[in-house]
């Protein structure tokens, strides 16, 4: 594969999200199939749970309101937040939507930026805040 250089500080947000999307899905599968907890055709309707716009948008609340990003993390996902992308979901207002992107944007840019670490801890405090909620709920 041809990995050319790019300036991920000036690639646009909902570029960053489309990446993180696919990023958040790879590790979500992996978290369910190494839990083995899951029947392989409940796979797909247990990572819902947690890739779906409220879950992310509620996730990336929970780090702004405790204040758990970097300040360059921080803007990543005030850009993603004011994205405009000309269309939302129908299962979803706009606000909610926008901060889906927002956390999308987030780990699309730890990806390509090369921040693997801070990658996987944010990816895994995501899954367990989402665990959590949805054990109380």
């Amino acid at each position: 594969m041809n990995h050319q250089k790019v300036d991920v500080r000036q690639m646009k947000s909902l570029t960053l999200a489309y990446m993180g999307d696919v990023v958040y899905e790879q590790f979500v599968r992996e978290h369910l199939i190494r839990s083995g907890s899951v029947k392989p055709q409940q796979l797909h309707q247990a990572a819902v749970r947690f890739v779906s716009a409220k879950s992310q948008a509620a996730v990336i609340r929970y780090w702004l309101d405790e204040q758990l990003l970097t300040e360059a993390e921080e803007g990543i996902a005030r850009r993603g937040r004011n994205a405009k992308s000309g269309s939302t979901p129908k299962n979803t207002d706009v606000q909610t939507y926008r901060y889906s992107t927002a956390f999308e944007a987030l780990l699309g840019y730890l990806y390509f930026m090369e921040q693997k670490d801070r990658l996987i801890e944010l990816v895994d405090q995501a899954i367990q805040y989402v665990e959590e909620r949805s054990a109380t709920t």
